[in-house]
């Protein structure tokens, strides 16, 4: 039987209210993965720190619907392990929009005696959302390497845990000991080098995977008064 116009626009009625009760408006369109190696994974977080750093940041993207564009799974291009500190946030200096960065922050940026939590954190990550690239990001100006530089030759201790986390960073206090160069920043460097040589040599996940080549681990210093992140060389043996 042949259809009215009438009938027609009856159906095309009824068929965008069905559309609007399984679509929820506003809805964010659903999350590309992107797949990428841990070159461009470091490609993609420096250009953004280097957009940040000039104050042309691109990717705020917080809005409720772009968490809910992520709410079923995520598709992280890097682990970033920061410090705890209030002024170092990686989706910010990294210009990262949601669901792009796996962050673990600890003060001091510590791997090595961290435990579990950080470790852990760190395998998932790399096991199961199969995350190519590792940031260990130190920042000037840290007040728990500052600790450690202050009392390394002090027979007193820090309340609470506070004296632990800071014996954590001792060891690249000593390390850097009689080197030229400003003593904080140097321990700054040497204690995000032992955290990235940790996980390099880090059983039973990470080690295989670096070997392979199919996770890379890095390190960086972010500069609290340039906004820049530097990564450093690695550490040679």
């Amino acid at each position: 039987m042949q259809r009215t116009p009438h009938s027609a626009d009856v159906t095309l009625v009824v068929a965008t209210l069905m559309i609007a009760l399984v679509v929820p408006a506003h809805a964010a369109p659903p999350t590309q993965i992107k797949t990428v190696t841990a070159d461009e994974a470091l490609k993609d977080l420096m250009d953004g720190n280097a957009r940040f750093a000039k104050g042309k940041a691109t990717s705020p993207r917080r809005s409720p619907a772009d968490f809910r564009a992520v709410s079923e799974a995520q598709n992280p291009i890097a682990i970033v392990v920061a410090c705890a500190d209030s002024r170092v946030s990686p989706e910010l200096l990294f210009d990262a929009g949601v669901g792009e960065l796996f962050v673990i922050r600890v003060a001091g940026n510590v791997v090595d005696g961290a435990g579990v939590t950080v470790k852990g954190s760190i395998e998932y990550a790399i096991a199961e959302l199969n995350v190519p690239l590792v940031v260990i990001l130190g920042h000037t100006n840290c007040g728990a390497v500052k600790a450690a530089v202050q009392h390394i030759d002090e027979k007193d201790s820090l309340p609470g845990s506070i004296n632990g986390l800071v014996e954590l960073i001792k060891p690249a206090v000593n390390k850097v000991h009689g080197q030229p160069g400003e003593k904080y920043d140097n321990v700054t460097r040497a204690n995000v080098n032992a955290g990235v040589e940790r996980l390099k040599s880090l059983q039973p996940i990470l080690a295989p995977r670096v070997k392979a080549g199919s996770v890379k681990v890095v390190g960086g210093v972010y500069d609290l008064h340039t906004g820049t992140v530097k990564v450093l060389e690695p550490e040679s043996k």
